[in-house]
């Protein structure tokens, strides 16, 4: 088995454990306020990754980390949990992961405008097919829109965002670190969420207490998954297969969950997941041209 064989797989079963996660998050808040929620989240997650770092004797406190651009990444990463997550409790599953997929459009906007990044007509057409995707899906003026979709395109803005920031992650800075810190930061975010929300903590039962110890698992798992499968196949052919997440999210959404999905939305996840398909395949092949002519310019160049 190849090395992309096997992190197209990893990637698959990584997108099932994503949905899974999801779908645990959403039955457990019909139960538990999304605050506290966030806070035991984070808990589990922070605990777990100091752990992993206490076995492996990794450092996680370093100067880098606290730098302006790092600060902002951990700051994208908290409004996308907290947004995401409240918008899987107040939308169906199906919607949420939806407007998720224009993520990657979402980074090459952002490349384009704040990193300065040159991007050409084709991506920018691809880009802009994908936004109208996206209007398609949340169908604005329709009796079928829903405000609370709004907070799903918050994360999804803060999911870029976050990508962003990562590009200038210096690369002394271990991914445990950045989890780690991730994960300490969701706690203040999931208290000062309770606080504007005006929630009154509950004992969660043993079932919602087992379905959000589940999703916290999970999400731990499957974010290493992720990174070990980017890191041992290559980009351009394992992340398109972050786009099988839908396949599960439909299926738990539909299946356990009763959602329906309107046509109008099929159109524009079409329209979405095209886009981002040929987004990543031209930034894809830009790279290995610049990579050709790179070694084309320094063969035979004096040792």
């Amino acid at each position: 088995m190849t090395d992309n064989l096997k992190a197209i797989l990893l990637m698959i079963v990584t997108m099932a454990g994503f949905s899974v996660e999801d779908y645990f998050i959403k039955i457990a808040a019909a139960e538990v306020p999304i605050g506290q929620i966030l806070v035991i989240l984070g808990v589990i997650g922070t605990t777990a990754n100091w752990l992993v770092a206490r076995r492996v004797r990794q450092k996680l406190l370093d100067r880098a980390l606290f730098t302006p651009t790092l600060m902002l990444r951990n700051l994208a990463e908290i409004t996308a949990m907290s947004t995401g997550v409240l918008a899987l409790t107040l939308i169906p599953l199906s919607l949420a992961s939806s407007v998720l997929q224009a993520a990657p459009l979402m980074v090459t906007l952002g490349a384009a405008v704040v990193l300065k990044e040159h991007v050409g007509w084709r991506r920018w057409t691809a880009t802009l097919i994908g936004l109208a995707g996206v209007i398609l899906i949340l169908q604005p003026g329709r009796d079928g829109f829903q405000p609370a979709v709004i907070l799903s395109v918050i994360a999804t803005i803060c999911i870029a965002g976050r990508d962003l920031a990562t590009r200038a992650t210096p690369r002394g800075i271990a991914t445990l670190q950045l989890t780690f810190w991730g994960y300490a930061f969701t706690v203040p975010a999931g208290l000062a969420l309770s606080l504007i929300l005006g929630e009154a903590w509950v004992m969660p039962s043993a079932l919602a207490s087992a379905q959000i110890f589940a999703a916290a698992v999970l999400g731990i798992i499957f974010y290493f998954c992720l990174t070990i499968a980017l890191r041992i196949g290559e980009a351009s052919v394992v992340v398109p297969f972050r786009y099988t997440r839908l396949i599960f999210t439909f299926a738990l959404g539909i299946g356990f969950l009763g959602e329906t999905v309107s046509p109008m939305m099929l159109a524009g996840l079409a329209l979405v997941v095209t886009s981002g398909l040929y987004t990543l395949i031209r930034e894809a092949r830009i790279a290995h041209a610049a990579r050709s002519r790179y070694r084309s310019a320094n063969q035979g160049a004096p040792l």
